[in-house]
């Protein structure tokens, strides 16, 4: 026996019960499939766009061959490949200016001075006529050599020297009385810039136990001195680091 099973509805007096969902189910699941099928097509383009994205950037990878030295062979000979020298010809003319020329003692005023480089940079300079060197050039200032040596080298920056610096007079930080009545133990590193005088320019705490101790260690690192630390037998400005104990059984 079979039977159907319907809803009425009691206002438009339209029936829904299985015989709907049966008329509607290949529909729907036409539509549900078809939907299923694209979207697995997507993703199987998106796998293997992604996969020829990776070859491409992998092929664009340069490729570097380590060698051994014995495979390099021996280096091409340079006796072949000297230039060709340029040979001068015809007279050399004899320089007219800036040959000395010896005068008598007596002839020299005592009180001639030299010129200041201010001065002589407010001189016009020579100029080459045109058709000797490819147009005239003329000196408008001095040349200014600046000194290679830095005062104030970074505190991270390494500077290769061939003597550090040694302390010539300690100073002793002063206890806080704080920390006394804390009974407060520990120790503080200080790095100072030792300049080229061997006076400390900077002092930095990179390391405490306590910070109660910081300023008193710097305060003492400041009164310190030392001998300079020399490079090629010249001094140049480096940092050092101090350490300073804070102990009661010492006061």
């Amino acid at each position: 026996m079979n039977e159907t099973i319907a809803v009425e509805n009691t206002q438009t007096k339209v029936q829904y019960g299985a015989f709907e969902l049966k008329k509607l189910y290949p529909k729907n699941f036409s539509i549900g499939l078809t939907l299923a099928v694209i979207f697995h097509i997507f993703m199987i383009g998106v796998y293997f766009f992604a996969i020829f994205m990776q070859k491409e950037d992998e092929d664009n990878i340069p490729v570097v061959k380590i060698m051994k030295y014995s495979e390099l062979g021996p280096p091409p000979s340079l006796s072949n490949e000297i230039p060709p020298q340029v040979a001068v010809t015809g007279p050399v003319v004899k320089p007219t200016v800036g040959i000395p020329v010896p005068v008598p003692d007596a002839s020299v005023s005592p009180e001639q001075t030299l010129a200041t480089q201010t001065e002589m940079s407010n001189v016009p300079g020579p100029t080459i006529a045109e058709g000797t060197g490819g147009g005239g050039v003329q000196i408008t200032q001095d040349i200014k050599i600046e000194d290679q040596q830095d005062d104030n080298p970074d505190m991270d920056k390494f500077v290769a020297v061939e003597k550090m610096p040694e302390i010539v007079v300690q100073a002793k930080p002063v206890y806080p009385d704080l920390a006394i009545r804390a009974n407060l133990e520990g120790r503080v590193w200080v790095k100072i810039l030792v300049s080229r005088e061997g006076k400390p320019k900077k002092a930095v705490v990179v390391k405490s136990d306590a910070e109660i101790f910081n300023q008193s260690a710097i305060d003492a690192a400041m009164k310190y001195s030392f001998t300079p630390a020399l490079q090629n037998n010249k001094p140049v400005a480096v940092w050092v680091v101090v350490p300073f104990k804070f102990e009661l059984r010492g006061n």
